[in-house]
C-alpha cells in the first residue's frame, strides 16, 4: 500500500522563528519554567494544544466572507445549527465561544455542593467547572487505561461496574453522567460504541441524563470504524450519529474537531434546561443566535464539521500520531499505547525516574523539550491534576506529557524533528533536575503557575 500522505495542498505559509539554546534558556527563566508563559513567536514547533490551532481550509476561508453578522436571527446561525443537528440529532443548539463556556453554563445549572458527576476522565476545564460549583468530578475509566503499555483498543471506556456502584451509593447526588470522546486525560484514547450504549442504558435506567464531551467526536468515530466489529463499512458520520443518539446532550469545543480557531456549543434535548441555558448565555456569552461568536465563525465551523468527517483526513490524522509514537518507542521512550487520535502522550515518570512526583517530572520534560529544540508541549501530571491540601502537595496518579498535533499544520519533516529532539533529551536525561512550584492559582493552576529549579 502506498504511503499515507497529507490529503491536502498547502496554499499559504507562515514563517517560524529559530532561536538558539542560549536564548531559550533565558526565555525559560523569564517564563518561570512554564511554557504557557512563553511567547508564541519564540516557539519553533507548537504542540501545546490542538485546540484552536488548526489550519482552516480554502472552503472555510471562503465561508467566512458570507457570514451574516446580524445580532439576532442570523442566517449563519441557522446554517451552523442545522449542521450540528444533522450530526448530533439534538433539538437545541446553543453556540458559545469555546467548550469551557458550554461546561460553565451546564454545570451552573446542574452542579452544586454535595453532588457528583461521573465520567471516564474529566479533563482540566471540565473538572474545574464542575468543582467550582462544589460538585465532585468522579473518574471511572476502565483499569486497562492505567497500563500505558497495554494495546487495549478502547482505553477511554467507562467501567460499567464502577458506574453502577456509584449510582447505587449516591443516586440522589448524581445530576448527570458524562463521557469524553476521545478521552484526553487518559492519552487521547477512544470509547467504543458498545460502551457508549451500555453507559447510556445504565444512566437512563436510573433516570440520569447522559452528556457527551464531544471535542474529538470524529476521531473517536474513526477508531470505532477501525477497531470495533460491525462498523467497518459505516461512514464516520453515520458512526457519530449513532453515538450521539444514545445521549441527551453534548458539550463541544469546535476548536478541535470543528477545525475552528474559536467556537463551541451546548446541545441538548431538554426544553426547560435549554431555556435556562439560553438565559445564562445572554448574561455571559451573547444573544442565542451568536453566543460569543461572529457570524463568519459560525459559517466556517459549519464547513469544518463536514470536513472533519472525511475518511482520507481521519486516516492521515491517526497515521501521523502513530508515526510519531512509533519513532519515540524506537528510541526507548515510553508512550501511552496504542497511540490516540490527536496527540502522543509520553510517560515522564519513566523518562525521568530520578525525579519524584513532588518535583513535577512532566513539567521538567516540557521545559527540557523547549530548551533542547524550541518545541512546546503540555504537562498532564501533578501540575495540572495534583492537589494542594492545606499546603501539602498530593501528586497526580500519572505524569504524562502531551504532544498535541494541530490539524493540517505541520509536515512529516516537522514530526521527524520532534523525534530527533526527544532522542537528544533521552541521551541527557540522567543529569536533569526537578522543579518546585513557587506560585499558583486556586483553579487551573497549570496555566499561570510559576516554578523554580530545585
Amino acid at each position: 500500500m502506498p504511503e499515507i500522505i497529507e490529503p491536502f495542498r498547502i496554499k499559504s505559509v507562515e514563517p517560524i522563528r529559530f532561536t538558539t539554546p542560549e536564548e531559550r534558556e533565558k526565555i525559560l527563566a523569564r517564563s518561570h519554567w512554564n511554557p504557557f508563559q512563553i511567547d508564541a513567536d519564540d516557539v519553533l514547533i507548537d504542540l501545546l494544544t490542538d485546540s484552536g490551532t488548526s489550519a482552516m481550509s480554502a472552503a472555510q476561508w471562503g465561508a467566512i466572507m458570507t457570514g451574516d453578522e446580524s445580532y439576532a436571527g442570523s442566517r449563519s446561525f441557522k446554517r451552523f445549527a442545522s449542521k450540528v443537528q444533522e450530526i448530533t440529532g439534538f433539538k437545541h443548539v446553543i453556540p458559545v465561544h469555546q467548550g469551557r463556556a458550554a461546561e460553565k453554563i451546564l454545570m451552573s445549572l446542574v452542579g452544586g455542593a454535595g453532588k457528583v458527576i461521573p465520567s471516564n476522565n474529566h479533563f482540566d476545564t471540565t473538572r474545574a467547572n464542575i468543582e467550582f460549583t462544589g460538585t465532585e468530578a468522579a473518574d471511572l475509566v476502565v483499569d486497562e487505561a492505567k497500563n500505558f503499555d497495554m494495546d487495549f483498543p478502547f482505553k477511554g471506556n467507562i467501567d460499567p461496574n464502577k458506574l453502577k456502584a456509584l449510582i447505587e451509593a449516591r443516586r440522589p447526588d448524581v445530576p448527570i453522567g458524562m463521557i469524553t470522546v476521545t478521552n484526553n486525560t487518559g492519552g487521547g484514547q477512544p470509547v467504543s460504541m458498545a460502551n457508549v450504549r451500555e453507559v447510556s442504558s445504565i444512566l437512563r435506567g436510573a433516570e440520569i441524563p447522559f452528556y457527551i464531551d464531544a471535542c474529538r467526536f470524529a476521531e473517536n468515530a474513526w477508531f470505532i470504524k477501525q477497531r470495533e466489529a460491525g462498523y467497518e463499512a459505516k461512514s464516520p458520520k453515520a458512526i457519530a450519529q449513532e453515538m450521539f443518539s444514545y445521549a441527551d446532550g453534548a458539550t463541544m469545543s469546535l476548536k478541535k474537531d470543528g477545525f475552528g480557531n474559536i467556537g463551541g456549543f451546548l446541545a441538548l434535548n431538554d426544553d426547560a434546561l435549554a431555556e435556562q441555558a439560553r438565559n445564562l448565555l445572554i448574561l455571559t456569552e451573547g444573544f442565542p443566535t451568536y453566543g460569543g461568536m461572529a457570524g463568519r465563525d459560525l459559517e466556517a465551523l459549519a464547513v469544518g464539521l463536514d470536513e472533519v468527517l472525511d475518511e482520507r483526513y481521519l486516516e492521515y490524522r491517526a497515521a501521523t500520531v502513530r508515526y510519531l509514537a512509533e519513532r519515540l518507542l524506537e528510541i526507548g521512550v515510553y508512550v501511552v499505547r496504542p497511540p490516540g487520535g490527536h496527540a502522543v502522550y509520553i510517560d515522564a515518570k519513566r523518562f525521568y525516574p530520578q525525579i519524584p512526583a513532588s518535583q513535577f517530572p512532566a513539567q521538567v520534560f516540557v521545559c527540557e523539550l523547549y530548551r533542547t529544540g524550541g518545541i512546546r508541549g503540555v504537562e498532564i501530571g501533578s501540575a495540572m491534576f495534583g492537589r494542594n491540601v492545606d499546603g501539602v502537595e498530593v501528586p497526580a496518579t500519572q505524569e504524562l506529557v502531551r504532544l498535541a498535533l494541530p490539524r493540517r499544520v505541520y509536515t512529516q519533516a516537522h514530526v521527524n524533528y520532534v523525534g530527533e529532539v526527544i532522542a537528544e533529551m533521552y541521551k541527557a536525561r540522567d543529569a536533569v533536575r526537578g522543579l518546585k512550584m513557587v506560585k499558583q492559582a486556586p483553579f487551573l493552576r497549570h496555566f499561570t503557575a510559576e516554578f523554580a529549579v530545585v
